[in-house]
């Protein structure tokens, strides 16, 4: 059997290294333009500040995929000739398959501003992103960056690592308060403006300036500001990338349609990881999941389907784990930026406004848990929600749950009678 695997990021590789394992006769092609080697993407920030080499990035010695018998093409896949059964190259070329395995991931938003396609102006996601910042930031001084998520803040970081003036443009009204409840957001905004940034709430950007030689010289903002600078960053989110299937039978919406074990509408065609939208079976909104281990638990299902197994994906319970500048955060089953119906929210913050924790529940178990400056075991809380602990139990064992380091303050203490109290305020 022959495998083709478009795309070398954590999804690709892991479905490879999974077929490998159940099948050591199967032979395994990943395909991409990017890089010869897979990398680690979340590590491309260290890199660019130097805390980290590129050989850094690489979980694996060169010599490995050759030793697994994983054949590495360098190429850009421009198409899918689903009948063929064959993907073409750029430059010529092409490669048939038995099986094809779609793991192209996401691309950077952008919304049609008028200058977005300027020279200075550019998204972060991948190698050739971090190559063309160099290049942006050179001569740069002053750096706009559109959008407030996770890929705004670690921009910044970088940009502000290299003594660039960072200039903050965020329509919501607190930074990620679309995602986070307000708490949490006020105090990413107070973080973000004490390292010296320009934080601009409730404000779209409406176009970015020529400077009249066909590169960047400012934006315009919605209030009519003007902020000149040399770089502009956009960070509105990701997509799936799905611009090679667009034009093929592969069916698609906001990604490449699969079902749950990852097949498209194409037979031996398969998607999985942040390109994958995973049509659910109970009707309710399909699922997109664009972070680094869903793509890692999608490539190990797909291999093993890929390998003849049935098997579906299961989400499961959600975490994820981010920093916003010095501030860690986490969290952990489902927390809305603002309560859903039935539910209550329980939420204590340290006086120094650089510690955090809410606590979700619906009066019966608790749901989800946000961490802000506080370590919480992975473990601990998703065995909570996935038991079904209800909130007094929880606050019972609260402090099994930490693993900040052994010199760090603990606020277990003051944050239980602080949600006891809360919850007997909101039981009169």
């Amino acid at each position: 059997m022959n495998v083709v695997i478009i795309g070398n990021g954590i999804t690709g590789v892991t479905a490879a290294l999974r077929l490998r394992e159940r099948r050591p006769d199967c032979n395994i092609t990943i395909v991409s333009g990017e890089s010869t080697y897979h990398y680690s993407r979340p590590a491309l920030m260290y890199l660019y500040m130097g805390h980290m080499t590129w050989a850094d990035t690489k979980p694996y010695e060169d010599d490995f995929w050759k030793r697994q018998r994983l054949d590495l093409v360098r190429g850009w896949v421009t198409g899918v000739d689903v009948s063929g059964r064959r993907i073409t190259l750029h430059g010529g070329g092409s490669l048939a398959y038995d099986k094809l395995l779609i793991a192209t991931g996401s691309k950077s938003n952008k919304f049609g501003w008028p200058g977005q396609d300027l020279p200075g102006v550019q998204g972060f996601y991948d190698l050739m992103d971090l190559r063309l910042l160099h290049e942006n930031t050179v001569r740069a001084e002053h750096a706009v960056i559109v959008g407030g998520g996770l890929i705004g803040i670690e921009l910044a970081e970088m940009l502000h690592s290299r003594n660039l003036h960072v200039t903050f443009l965020v329509r919501e009204k607190y930074y990620w308060n679309n995602i986070l409840p307000s708490e949490e957001s006020k105090m990413i905004c107070r973080i973000i403006r004490a390292a010296g940034m320009d934080l601009r709430l409730s404000t779209n950007l409406k176009e970015i300036v020529d400077d009249g030689t066909g590169r960047v010289t400012g934006v315009v903002t919605d209030t009519g500001d003007r902020i000149d600078c040399q770089l502009v960053g956009l960070t509105p989110g990701v997509s799936p990338n799905i611009d090679l299937v667009k034009d093929s039978p592969i069916a698609t919406g906001r990604g490449v349609l699969v079902d749950l074990s990852l097949r498209t509408n194409v037979p031996d065609i398969f998607a999985a990881g942040d390109c994958a939208e995973i049509v659910t079976p109970d009707g309710e909104r399909n699922l997109i999941q664009q972070v680094w281990y869903t793509g890692k638990a999608q490539g190990r299902v797909v291999g093993d389907v890929l390998a003849g197994d049935e098997r579906e994906y299961e989400p499961g319970i959600w975490y994820n784990s981010a920093k916003f500048l010095d501030l860690e955060y986490q969290t952990y089953g489902f927390v809305s930026n603002e309560p859903r119906e039935g539910e209550r929210h329980l939420w204590w913050e340290h006086p120094d406004h650089g510690h955090g924790i809410r606590i979700v529940h619906d009066g019966r178990k608790v749901t989800g848990f946000n961490l802000m400056g506080i370590r919480y075991r992975h473990e601990v809380c998703e065995r909570w929600i996935r038991e079904e602990r209800p909130i007094e139990y929880v606050l019972d064992r609260l402090a099994e749950a930490n693993f900040d380091p052994e010199l760090y303050r603990r606020h277990e203490s003051k944050i239980v009678p602080a949600l006891r109290a809360q919850i007997a305020r909101a039981a009169t």
